[in-house]
């Protein structure tokens, strides 16, 4: 008995075959969750809170830039034609809001819509005439 071979017994621990495989899923994930900017090293920087002032400050760039008073890079040595028909939809849009949003605003966000909206409005006709 004791000069007889003794079988050796191969164990296998499948437990690693799962963890690799787990492991290669996360990597694969991980490639095709970075986004053209993050494998450029750049970044998008985080957006500021979604509120009223950001709401009415879209809206009025909006209106500035298709009046012209705004321009594109590639544009700042141009004089662009206004597009009317933009600006006053634009302009319109803050003034529904405004509406809308009467004795729900506090005094600061109803001053700062209501000064946005003259400035837009003068604009408009000082550059309509």
């Amino acid at each position: 008995m004791a000069d007889e071979p003794q079988e050796k017994k191969l164990i296998i621990d499948e437990d690693w075959k799962v963890k690799a495989q787990q492991e290669k899923e996360q990597l694969k994930n991980a490639e095709k969750d970075k986004t053209p900017e993050k494998q450029a090293g750049k970044e998008r920087p985080q957006l500021p809170d979604a509120n009223l002032t950001g709401l009415v400050s879209m809206l009025a760039t909006q209106a500035f830039y298709a009046l012209g008073l705004i321009r594109s890079k590639d544009a700042k040595d141009e004089a662009p034609e206004p597009d009317w028909e933009m600006a006053k939809y634009h302009i319109d849009l803050l003034a529904m809001l405004e509406g809308k949003c009467k004795g729900n605003l506090d005094k600061d966000e109803a001053a700062m819509l209501k000064n946005t909206l003259d400035h837009l409005r003068m604009a408009f006709v000082e550059l309509s005439k």
